[in-house]
């Protein structure tokens, strides 16, 4: 790895990120980190061997920047940046909801934009990270980001009006999935198992249903056929969820956080 790629903000995704590179072989000295306390970037550096440097060093000495900071404080650190990115820097978005369009009207023209929605099992290096081109985005570009994103699991293309449904879907998705374990250990608790082996068995059971759709190649519902037997326990079960409206429920719920995405984007914090 010859080129110097600096994260910004550098939170547990971005420390994520910075751990997945190096274990696929990138060298510490080529990253540059950037932390609002100075503790923060020592503790990275301790860490992981990759330099601590302020937003205005990083943008002048990296040849890709990624920006890992908070929605709502993306404009401020783009002010920052302005003076000092030229305008063949790479530019790697991830936070939620800001379009490319907003990055390349603060910088340079023609500065290439690339956003990217992770989610948090980048921790443990199975995220699901989808990627879009900004407008002078090249295939280059896109590839450059692929290799980053794919040292913490899964990478997926998509134009980046279906940005906002990726960031309900696979963004937050996680939550959704901790969400129902959550609740699940609570049934189980009230079915009267201890609250260890009820969460034992409902995440066993999660890995497993995971691995099969993946591995598989099945569609769920043949899956969940599969489990679905006469008159059996898994079918009174469904009939229950259906009957409570989980299913429209969760519709309802992932259109809710497209359009909290959609908010970000225009400003509306």
């Amino acid at each position: 790895m010859t080129q110097k790629v600096a994260v910004l903000g550098t939170g547990k995704i971005g420390e994520a990120l910075l751990s997945g590179v190096i274990r696929a072989g990138w060298a510490p000295a080529d990253l540059l980190v950037t932390a609002r306390r100075p503790e923060r970037a020592a503790e990275l550096h301790a860490r992981h061997g990759v330099t601590p440097v302020t937003n205005a060093e990083a943008a002048k000495t990296a040849d890709t920047l990624i920006l890992t900071v908070k929605p709502q404080d993306m404009g401020t650190l783009l002010d920052e940046l302005a003076p000092h990115v030229p305008a063949d820097r790479l530019i790697i978005s991830g936070a939620a909801g800001i379009p490319t369009s907003f990055f390349e009207e603060r910088l340079a023209s023609g500065t290439p934009v690339v956003r990217v929605m992770t989610n948090t099992p980048a921790l443990v290096d199975e995220a699901m990270s989808v990627i879009s081109a900004g407008t002078h985005a090249t295939a280059d570009h896109l590839a450059h980001a692929e290799e980053i994103f794919g040292a913490v699991g899964k990478t997926l293309r998509v134009p980046e009006s279906q940005q906002d449904a990726c960031t309900a879907l696979s963004g937050s998705g996680p939550a959704y999935f901790f969400y129902l374990v959550e609740a699940m250990t609570d049934a189980g608790i009230l079915l009267g198992l201890p609250r260890d082996k009820a969460h034992e068995l409902i995440v066993q059971s999660a890995i497993g249903a995971a691995t099969m759709l993946r591995d598989s190649g099945e569609h769920p519902v043949k899956l969940r056929e599969n489990v679905t037997s006469p008159a059996g326990t898994t079918i009174n079960a469904i009939r229950e969820l259906e009957n409570h409206g989980v299913r429209a429920a969760l519709i309802a719920a992932l259109e809710a956080a497209r359009d909290r995405s959609r908010e970000l984007a225009s400003g509306n914090n």
